[in-house]
């Protein structure tokens, strides 16, 4: 494997967590609706949606808006404030809480749909995590993850930061991240591969996009 085994979940605090609201809301909005496009590809409005760390929770309401019934995982409880803050503000009802993705707060066979974006590289036990998506979804549903492809090339990294159209310190701070922490903790293709090998998920794609790599898995 590509990255190290960490001791526990990985989670955005304090100052860090209003920062990367504050980011998220000038640079990261397109990219959560492009992602909310892409999961009506796969599933009818009314469909039970369940995001795993949805950060300050600009997808789950993007996904609220389009007519999903949507609850969001959180490990941060800071983050979940933001969150339910940030749905008020939108006018849209998501149910956030606060939880870790290797013991979800979920019963079994209760989503059609399980999205993590950008998080799951921070996880301490992927392979527990992946088991839990599982566990949630319901015969026939599909699990999505995207996240930083660790084979992604110095270019890929560039490109990805100047369609941000981040500036100044945000701009200085995201590209040190990408190349550093970000990358070392990410997964290749391969070892996305050996992980779902050691899960109930029979059914599985991977697809390449940029800087990141899009893990379809189907219960």
């Amino acid at each position: 494997m590509t990255t190290y085994k960490r001791k526990k979940d990985v989670g955005i605090y304090g100052m860090m967590a209003k920062w990367y609201d504050k980011n998220s809301r000038k640079s990261r909005i397109a990219e959560m609706q492009k992602y909310a496009v892409e999961i009506t590809s796969h599933v009818d409005k009314g469909a039970r949606v369940l995001e795993i760390a949805p950060g300050p929770g600009y997808l789950a309401i993007e996904l609220a808006k389009k007519g999903y019934q949507v609850t969001g995982v959180e490990l941060s409880p800071d983050f979940v404030t933001i969150e339910k803050n940030n749905a008020k503000e939108a006018k849209v009802s998501v149910d956030f809480k606060e939880g870790n993705a290797a013991d979800l707060p979920s019963e079994a066979n209760t989503y059609d749909f399980t999205i993590c974006t950008a998080a799951f590289k921070n996880f301490a036990d992927p392979v527990k995590a992946l088991c839990e998506m599982h566990r949630v979804l319901k015969p026939g549903g599909m699990a999505l993850i995207v996240d930083m492809n660790h084979d992604a090339s110095k270019e890929d990294l560039k490109r990805e930061v100047e369609k941000s159209g981040m500036r100044g310190f945000d701009k200085v701070f995201v590209e040190f991240s990408f190349k550093t922490f970000l990358k070392r903790s990410a997964y290749t293709k391969e070892d996305f591969e050996i992980m779902i090998k050691e899960t109930p998920f029979n059914h599985f794609e991977i697809k390449h996009e940029g800087v990141s790599l899009f893990i379809y898995l189907t219960k």
